[in-house]
Parts: structure tokens; C-alpha cells; sequence
């Protein structure tokens, strides 16, 4: 084996020059795919949609990686797919395979061995197969039975080996595939979440103002006849930088805060000990209901830049309290 070339100084010019290149020859081979969405994508998307058990994609090498990222997104755009390596699948895998599962191929040449290995034994079992190939001409694609033709005009690597301008058009065409599915199925972001509960976008739609809200003696509140000072001890002692104030039946009549709080106490005719906190409080605080979402409550603070919200029930009731810290501890914000 020949030893590397000494590392020599590069221009940051030519550096750059082969990345718009890269860019050039990969979006060239992009265009061309775009002409290519036609009878065959909309048979290999029916396919798909008729299928009545998961989706097995398979590939060898950089085949094989771009194979891994399709049945991901497959899989979190509502269409239940896994990577069955073609190398395994021969030596036992393929008992992971069910008649019901449709089975997605990738080869640029068509021709991988390992994929055609395992062919025999799928046309055998029944299933459905959609090949993604850079060959029209090859056998996989021939015995497919809907292919779809991803071949590109040149590949990036200005060697022509190394698989790049093939593998985005496999990965393109991957994404084509999962998006038409998503918008067939009338798959939502509600739907999204459920598949991804530990990440942003699931804490945002699927996280709930009653998850989070301070509930039962942790509520911080007085009667309408409470002082002042009666309504300081209880913000001080629940800490949310508030109280609400209710009638005997619960429901909401106002709010005392420490933005009143400071209010109040730069006015020297207000005797804290004395005053009734119905004179102070604000008579019309923002609140929000249990069953909207966290990312509500964040919208509202923002806009109204306020720290903290009352929560009511239907009846304008008591039932919850919560605060920025509360959303910054849910990671909503």
C-alpha cells in the first residue's frame, strides 16, 4: 500500500471551490430526480400505504446507512418501519420479516450481493418489494416490483467512487416517500409528539397546563376580606410571587402580586397591617384553563410579560397556579 502525500498547504479559495462544486453536482443530480416523480413513486407510495405490517429497508455500505435514516423517518412520520441489514438477514434475519411487511432495497448498482442473495427467499415469503436503484437496467430493479430509478448524472467525488451525489438522491427520495405518506395519512403534529415525547416539539404539544400547575394547598390564595399583610405572608409562604383572592366559593376574584406589593408600599397612605387586599389586587387577571397546553401559558407571560398565571376551571373556580420557573423546569420554555 502506497504512503499518504505529505499534508502541503491549501488555498482557502480552492477549499471553498470544491465545496460550491459538491454543492453544484449534488443539486444537478436533484433536478434530474425531480422528473422522476411520476407513475412509479405514486405505485411505490400505494405500496407503502397498503402495507398491513412494517416496512423492512435494506442496503449495504453508505446503501445501507442512507436505508438506516429512511426507516427513521419512516418510522416517526406514522409508518412503522426498521433497518434489516442484508449481510444478517441471510444468516437468520430475516425471520424478522412477516408476508404483511413491504421490503424497500437500496443498491446504486443494483447488482449488491447481499441484497440479491435474500431476493429468492422475499419473492418466496410473499413480500412486496420497492427497489431503489441508479440501474433501471439491473436485476434488482428488474425484479422489483415497482422501482424507482435514482440514478444521478455524475457522482461529487470528483474520483467517481466514492458514493455521494447517489446516496442524497436515495436519501431525497426516501424523503419524498415519507412525506407523501405523512400528507396521505393526514398524519399532525399531535401525532408527531406521541413519537417523540423527550424532545421540544413533544413537550410542547403533548405537555398540558394541569401536568404542571401547583394544585391544592400549594395554591396560593385569600378571602376578599383578608389584609394585605395576610396576603403577603401567604405569597411569601407558596412562593410564586402571588396570591389569588376568591369568595367562598373558589372563584377567582383577583390577584395581589409584587408588582402591588411595591405599589403599595410606595405609598405612604397604604397601611399594609390594615388594608384590605381587595383594594390592591387587580380585578381582572389573565388565567388559563387546565387542559390547554403549557406552550399557552408561555405565549401568554411573554405577551403580557407577566411572570405568573391563576388557573380557572369552567366556572371562573380555583384549581391551579404556576409560574415561569415552573415551564423553565418542564422545559416548555
Amino acid at each position: 500500500m502506497s504512503a499518504l502525500p505529505a499534508n502541503r498547504p491549501v488555498h482557502a479559495d480552492a477549499l471553498q471551490a470544491s465545496g460550491r462544486r459538491v454543492f453544484a453536482v449534488e443539486m444537478q443530480a436533484l433536478a434530474v430526480l425531480d422528473a422522476r416523480i411520476g407513475a412509479d413513486f405514486a405505485r411505490a407510495c400505494q405500496e407503502l400505504l397498503n402495507c398491513r405490517g412494517r416496512i423492512a429497508c435494506t442496503g449495504m455500505g453508505k446503501s445501507g446507512h442512507i436505508a438506516t435514516k429512511i426507516a427513521a423517518t419512516l418510522s416517526s412520520t406514522g409508518s412503522p418501519a426498521f433497518f434489516l441489514h442484508p449481510g444478517e438477514a441471510s444468516h437468520g434475519d430475516l425471520g424478522m420479516l412477516k408476508d404483511q411487511d413491504v421490503v424497500l432495497l437500496l443498491s446504486n448498482s443494483g447488482e449488491t450481493e447481499e441484497i440479491l442473495t435474500i431476493l429468492p427467499a422475499l419473492k418466496r415469503q410473499g413480500n412486496r418489494i420497492i427497489a431503489m436503484t441508479g440501474r433501471p437496467a439491473s436485476r434488482l430493479a428488474q425484479v422489483a416490483d415497482v422501482h424507482l430509478d435514482c440514478s444521478v448524472p455524475e457522482e461529487a467525488c470528483p474520483l467517481g467512487l466514492a458514493p455521494t451525489s447517489s446516496t442524497t438522491a436515495m436519501l431525497v427520495m426516501g424523503d419524498a416517500l415519507a412525506v407523501a405518506m405523512l400528507e396521505a395519512r393526514g398524519f399532525t403534529a399531535d401525532d408527531f409528539a406521541r413519537s417523540h415525547p423527550a424532545g421540544a416539539l413533544g413537550r410542547r404539544l403533548l405537555l398540558h397546563i394541569a401536568d404542571i400547575m401547583h394544585i391544592g394547598a400549594d395554591i396560593p390564595k385569600v378571602r376578599r376580606a383578608a389584609s394585605a399583610s395576610e396576603a403577603l405572608v401567604e405569597m411569601s409562604r407558596k412562593r410564586l410571587g402571588m396570591t389569588a383572592v376568591v369568595d367562598d366559593d373558589e372563584r377567582l376574584l383577583g390577584v395581589f402580586t409584587d408588582g402591588d406589593l411595591r405599589r403599595a408600599l410606595d405609598d405612604s397612605q397604604v397601611d399594609l397591617r390594615s388594608v384590605k387586599v381587595a383594594q390592591l389586587m387587580a380585578q381582572s387577571p389573565k388565567t388559563i384553563g387546565p387542559g390547554q397546553l403549557a406552550v399557552e401559558a408561555a405565549h401568554l407571560m411573554e405577551e403580557h410579560k407577566i411572570n405568573a398565571l391563576l388557573v380557572v376551571d369552567a366556572d371562573g373556580r380555583l384549581v391551579g397556579a404556576l409560574n415561569i420557573h415552573d415551564l423553565l423546569r418542564a422545559r416548555v420554555v
